[in-house]
């Protein structure tokens, strides 16, 4: 008797338990509180307003960095290839002027337009279109990431393109633009491919990317150098499409899609015998590690911005910036 008491007990704790958490969540429900899986959910990254803060903030700490070239100032607003480019330039300026940057121009942003887009999952991404006072007269496209709702939004990817060049995107009835999954089999190259194929490209060439500053003039650039006497210079080009360099894709209007990725590339630069190898400048030095003497290997990460079309036909780079992080002498 006393074990079916106590079993009579539990279950009248249980039911009780169920009828209490049954009330909580219909009073949740009656007040508009419902919880929301941004795993599964299509919902826009941001609001335009945000986008406008998150690129404000990217700028202050930016040029906090840059004036006293020191990384960390702008290490909690830049990932990927970005930080990789960043972090390594701030890290030649400081090592060679320890009190700041004394020829410090702070670069201004207008005119920004923002791409927001509506997705399921992480990360969460805008694009910010902005005129820039630093480089030229180019086209400021950087690449807004963010992994959870409580971190800030950093900047993956900046490159630079000529005024025009950024296509129309498609959009949703609110204004939102719709990303294309890596995997994607409809464009004239997968985007989770784009890099690899880069890399090949610049080895071997081919008709698979439009003739160009970053395509096939950058190979012409190439084999200039390597017909230099005196000095053999050897190039490795290597995708990078993991983590915080994985490539993202937006949708344009025609159908296709424009994607940026990550490429990681070294070159080599051997002397001939009885000679050394020049070091270009101070900012090289200060990256490289060992003494140069038959050798120097230079490690570089690119970020790239290309038009892969819906139909067959070749990939248009509009962009790359790319900065040293490491070098070797040898």
């Amino acid at each position: 008797m006393t074990r079916e008491r106590s079993r009579r007990r539990l279950r009248r704790r249980d039911r009780n338990a169920l009828i209490a958490a049954s009330l909580t969540a219909l009073s949740l429900t009656a007040s508009g509180c419902v919880v929301v899986h941004g795993e599964r959910e299509m919902l826009p990254a941001t609001t335009r307003a945000e986008a406008a803060k998150a690129l404000t903030q990217f700028t202050d700490a930016y040029n906090k960095a840059d004036k006293a070239y020191d990384s960390s100032l702008d290490a909690d607003y830049v990932t990927g290839a970005l930080a990789d480019i960043d972090s390594a330039r701030l890290k030649a300026g400081h090592a060679n002027n320890p009190g700041g940057n004394a020829n410090h121009a702070p670069l201004k942003l207008t005119d920004a337009k923002f791409t927001i887009l509506k997705k399921a999952g992480w990360p969460r991404w805008f694009v910010a279109d902005a005129k820039g006072n630093l480089g030229g007269n180019f086209r400021w496209l950087l690449v807004f990431t963010r992994n959870d709702l409580g971190g800030p939004w950093q900047v993956a990817y900046l490159t630079l393109v000529a005024p025009g060049a950024v296509p129309e995107f498609k959009k949703d009835a609110d204004g939102f633009a719709e990303a294309v999954p890596t995997g994607s089999a409809q464009l004239a190259v997968r985007p989770a491919d784009l890099s690899k194929d880069y890399a090949a490209y610049l080895k071997r060439g081919g008709k698979s990317f439009a003739d160009g500053r970053d395509t096939s003039g950058w190979r012409a650039d190439r084999e200039k150098e390597r017909k230099k006497p005196g000095l053999v210079r050897q190039y490795i080009d290597q995708p990078l499409t993991r983590g915080d360099y994985a490539p993202l894709a937006l949708r344009t209007a025609d159908g296709g899609a424009l994607v940026f990725f990550t490429t990681h590339h070294y070159e080599k630069r051997t002397a001939a015998p009885g000679t050394t190898v020049p070091i270009p400048n101070k900012d090289v030095q200060a990256l490289t590690k060992g003494e140069v003497k038959q050798s120097l290997t230079l490690e570089f990460i690119s970020n790239e911005v290309a038009l892969d079309p819906a139909a067959s036909g070749p990939v248009s780079v509009l962009g790359r910036v790319q900065g040293l992080t490491a070098a070797q002498g040898a």
